[in-house]
């Protein structure tokens, strides 16, 4: 039976895991879902003021305003009168608000997922004339803080320069480094990206280099930027002059801090999500990545960083199943023209972990994606399942709790191509044959990857609850 290494990283510490591969277990037991109660019925003169409103600012209006990356903004009734039609045709397709998991087969902290019955006010309201409703009783639209939707950080570290974003309508990848010095080491609770260009940043991975006592004289010498060939490869982070002055590579801690399209900063309960910051160091940005722009345009993101109040306790491990993680993609991601393919990776986890994020990845071909583990006594536990997989809006989902899965587990993701002229997102015609280059991140290549991160499992972890976005919880 084929063997794979699983390798799970976090705060400098590397585990290697055994992980038996290739086991198919697809006919598990899955954990009944509780029932819900009967919803109320829709009212039967829908308003604006009375009834849409609430559902508007709830569920969109942090991207739908001026400088977020929505179309148009629904701050006001106008604003929604305007583009009833377009509302009502997004929410009954489920397209907006942007949520690809599907609410059937499990469910996230903070989800954006509107009920039967929101989806039919909106239906009625549009159907029937828009009505305004009183709209002195009108709650106003909620305010959303500038700069930081977390509060006044700590520390904020921006991008050395403006990065000048060309108008030829190709992918752009940048690497670059932004080194720090602070009074003493701390801990931190949260780190936050903050997009300069939102609409053209459409992911970032963030390390953190962590240099020893000694171990660099200058960490502001050498090049700071530099536009690669969106592969993965870490020798070339040499060109910043990231070594210490010995030669030696000083330790790397891995995606600390991740940006993807409609991802929002990660918080979790400080228990479980606070890390250790030196006095000196650098973010690393192995890449920001800029997506297609026919004008020339420009970008200087920032991170917010925000101090822990306590010392952390436990530590957060990254797993990457599929495309340059740990197991193998089943059969390999190569997609010839005019085909529909269907790959799958997976291993057995050797030890007891809860689940604190899980992130489903493909590119342009990708039309499904499904996740769930089975353990040793054959429970099935869904983990996700995108039924139309979306480029666009990609998320590192929290469960509602931390979410346990047992030693011995099987996880398994399935994910299914599409490379024919049906789909309307193949960047090729006629289709071409589409692969995995060495984790190429060009959106013309392909990816399957599913990321977990997770601590180490202790009884009582499924009371411990991920809702909310805020530090104080």
């Amino acid at each position: 039976m084929p063997r794979s290494k699983l390798v799970i990283t976090s705060a400098g510490l590397v585990l290697a895991l055994v992980v038996i591969g290739l086991l198919v277990f697809t006919r598990g037991r899955a954990v009944p879902a509780a029932s819900a109660p009967p919803p109320e019925p829709v009212p039967n003169s829908v308003t604006y003021s009375e009834h849409v409103a609430a559902i508007l600012y709830r569920n969109c209006t942090e991207c739908h305003r001026p400088g977020q990356p929505a179309p148009f903004p629904l701050l006001t009734y106008a604003d929604a009168a305007s583009h009833a039609a377009v509302i009502d045709e997004r929410v009954k397709a489920r397209t907006m608000p942007p949520w690809p998991a599907d609410p059937t087969y499990s469910h996230f902290a903070d989800e954006r997922v509107l009920t039967d019955r929101e989806i039919a006010i909106i239906a009625r309201w549009a159907e029937s004339g828009t009505a305004a409703g009183d709209t002195a009783h009108l709650a106003p639209p909620p305010s959303f803080p500038t700069g930081s939707q977390l509060g006044k950080p700590d520390l904020v570290l921006r991008m050395p320069r403006t990065y000048k974003i060309a108008g030829d309508g190709a992918d752009h990848f940048v690497t670059l480094k932004i080194p720090f010095e602070i009074p003493r080491d701390t801990f931190v609770r949260a780190i936050e990206f903050v997009p300069g260009n939102p609409r053209l940043v459409h992911h970032m991975n963030g390390h953190l280099l962590v240099y020893p006592p000694g171990g660099k004289k200058d960490i502001f010498r050498g090049q700071m930027t530099y536009v690669d060939d969106a592969y993965h490869n870490m020798d070339d982070l040499k060109k910043l002059d990231l070594l210490n002055d010995d030669g030696s590579f000083p330790p790397l801690l891995l995606s600390l801090v991740n940006y993807l399209p409609g991802a929002q900063p990660r918080v979790l309960p400080e228990e479980v999500g606070s890390f250790p910051l030196p006095k000196q160091g650098a973010l690393v940005l192995n890449q920001i990545h800029y997506g297609p722009s026919f004008v020339p345009d420009s970008d200087r993101s920032y991170f917010n960083i925000f101090y822990g109040k306590t010392q952390p306790r436990r530590h957060l491990y990254d797993l990457v199943m599929g495309t340059v993680g740990a197991t193998k993609v089943m059969p390999d991601l190569v997609i010839p023209p005019n085909t529909v393919k269907t790959v799958y990776t997976e291993g057995t986890i050797p030890a007891d972990i809860s689940i604190v994020t899980m992130t489903p990845h493909m590119h342009l071909l990708g039309q499904s994606f499904v996740a769930y583990a089975v353990t040793p006594q054959r429970d099935t536990i869904p983990l996700i399942r995108l039924r139309k997989w979306d480029f666009r809006w990609q998320y590192a989902y929290k469960p509602k709790t931390l979410l346990h899965i047992p030693r011995g587990s099987v996880i398994r993701a399935e994910g299914v191509y599409d490379n024919t002229s049906n789909n309307p997102l193949n960047p090729f015609k006629p289709p071409q044959t589409v692969q995995d280059h060495m984790g190429s991140m060009k959106t013309t290549d392909e990816m399957f990857q599913f990321i977990l991160v997770y601590v180490r499992y202790e009884p009582g972890d499924e009371n411990i609850s991920l809702e909310g976005r805020s530090l104080d919880h």
